[in-house]
């Protein structure tokens, strides 16, 4: 009788031990899976954010202004327009000026 307590006793021991072993890697794998949702959220509004900012960054107004001041780009005319054909050799606008190639279009 001594002997089937003592072996009745490790496995309470034995299975006490499991369940808090097992509580405690729930908790664990609970806590990771919390840090990465509120990871997912930051990054999530982050990247919200950065769209927020490249849309402001590519308006037409900003985009035009910055080619203007840093590229010392024009707007292309007729008065300052080459048109080539397909072999490249240069065909004069009608009303057009000889003046330098800022813009190529094809015909």
């Amino acid at each position: 009788m001594t002997r089937i307590s003592v072996v009745l006793l490790l496995a309470v021991m034995a299975s006490a031990l499991y369940l808090v072993h097992t509580q405690y890697q729930s908790r664990k794998l609970y806590t990771e899976f919390d840090r990465a949702l509120a990871e997912s959220r930051r990054l999530e509004t982050e990247h919200q954010r950065l769209q927020v900012d490249k849309r402001a960054q590519a308006t037409p107004l900003r985009v035009e202004r910055l080619a203007r001041d840093k590229l010392q780009m024009r707007t292309a005319t007729p008065a300052i327009t080459q048109y080539v054909t397909a072999d490249g050799a240069p065909v004069m606008a009608p009303a057009a000026p000889a003046a330098p190639v800022v813009a190529k279009a094809r015909p």
